[in-house]
């Protein structure tokens, strides 16, 4: 089988890339373990995912965000860090310089649904499920890759998307640097008496992380992140012991919590390519970069990433170039690079600090949230790079600046 791209995984990623490249006219080939009952109608998995301005902007142009029920969309309004036990908290709002909220929480499987929703329909994109790829080769002139049905498939591509312990990355040889956090995250969702306003809280509480997000109506996406010997003893709890030890951490600030979800749990382990691309190859979403989910960016680097190498393709198509070359996935990795490096060490270093309980680390951790609220320059720095929104400012003509 011939086809000009072939993608290895149907997740968010590699649907969002499919669908990026759904107008192109080249011929696109998923492969995909899961069957395609687990693919069009995905089941709620606890994940709820923080979206960016940028991703909401993509989701939009691919034809993605209206596919979701606007009930299902819950927007950020506020966003607030809280430390240890003390009350003091930094304060993220929308300001003057934001029409829109901060960001917008979308459950995972509304995304994933949405997007399979959009790639069906493409014309130049076929899918093949229940079938795993085996081993993958490439050369200056193709790519190919042998799957366990046996079939042989060439491309002038092969774009990795399947998941940050990608078996095709290892397959071509690509090294990662890789963190294990020893932690565990639990997601679920509540519902609680009071509404939390739009307002996002993150919670660093001593031994383990609360976060508690905001959907529509009086429901949170909640999401604690605690060692894996004390995750056991969270799993083992009762549905009532639960509700009342998570309304006891956040400290009753939305009422009485009660548990509306399946508890679902996950290791946190980061990941980030040593390199995006080799020959007639490329790693987009967690394949590429893994991320802890503090900064809440990892679907959103999956989404920016795959935009840029479809841009990157759609160029050398208008310029008649090799939409594999060395050219093209070299600046693709280069683009990409720059923004996931520093984002990925950032992070790492965020979770180090705020999970570090020794006396002095406390300290200046509390001194780091008074710095930051009241240096508003440093504020707006760190929430437009967390939002990946212009301020108003920034978008004003150069005449109207001053």
């Amino acid at each position: 089988m011939k086809h000009h791209v072939t993608i290895v995984g149907a997740g968010p990623a590699g649907l969002s890339f499919a669908r990026s490249l759904a107008d192109t006219g080249l011929q696109v080939l998923m492969i995909e373990k899961r069957s395609e009952t687990e693919l069009s109608a995905p089941a709620f998995d606890g994940r709820d995912i923080a979206l960016t301005h940028k991703s909401v902007k993509i989701l939009k142009e691919l034809g993605v965000w209206s596919r979701i029920d606007a009930d299902a969309i819950g927007p950020i309004r506020q966003a607030r860090v809280l430390d240890g036990t003390s009350q003091y908290f930094l304060n993220f709002d929308r300001g003057n310089e934001f029409v829109e909220p901060l960001g917008y929480i979308i459950s995972n499987h509304l995304i994933r649904r949405a997007f399979y929703e959009e790639v069906e329909t493409a014309a130049n994109v076929d899918i093949i499920t229940d079938v795993a790829v085996m081993s993958v080769a490439t050369n200056s002139n193709n790519a190919l890759a042998v799957l366990s049905n046996g079939e042989t498939i060439e491309s002038h591509l092969i774009v990795a998307a399947d998941a940050r312990f990608s078996e095709t990355r290892r397959m071509m040889g690509i090294p990662t640097s890789m963190r294990d956090f020893g932690r565990v995250a639990i997601v679920c969702r509540m519902e609680h008496d009071k509404s939390h306003n739009d307002i996002a809280f993150e919670c660093f509480h001593y031994g383990r992380t609360l976060a508690v997000l905001p959907l529509s109506g009086n429901q949170s996406s909640v999401v604690i992140t605690a060692p894996t010997d004390v995750a056991n003893t969270v799993l083992d709890m009762t549905e009532e012991q639960f509700n009342a030890d998570v309304q006891m951490r956040f400290e009753n600030r939305l009422g009485k919590m009660k548990l509306v979800s399946k508890l679902h749990s996950y290791p946190l382990v980061a990941v980030h390519a040593d390199k995006f691309v080799t020959t007639r190859f490329a790693l987009i979403g967690d394949a590429a970069v893994g991320m802890h989910p503090v900064t809440a960016h990892g679907f959103n680097l999956g989404l920016s990433g795959q935009d840029i190498l479809a841009k990157e393709i759609k160029n050398a198509l208008s310029d008649g170039k090799d939409i594999g070359g060395a050219s093209l996935l070299a600046t693709y990795q280069s683009k990409h690079m720059r923004i996931t490096r520093p984002m990925y060490v950032g992070t790492n270093e965020i979770v180090r600090l705020f999970t570090d309980d020794r006396l002095p680390t406390k300290i200046l951790r509390q001194v780091a949230l008074r710095v930051i609220n009241n240096l508003e320059p440093v504020k707006s720095i760190i929430k437009n790079r967390l939002t990946e929104a212009e301020s108003a400012h920034t978008m004003l003509p150069r005449s109207l600046k001053h």
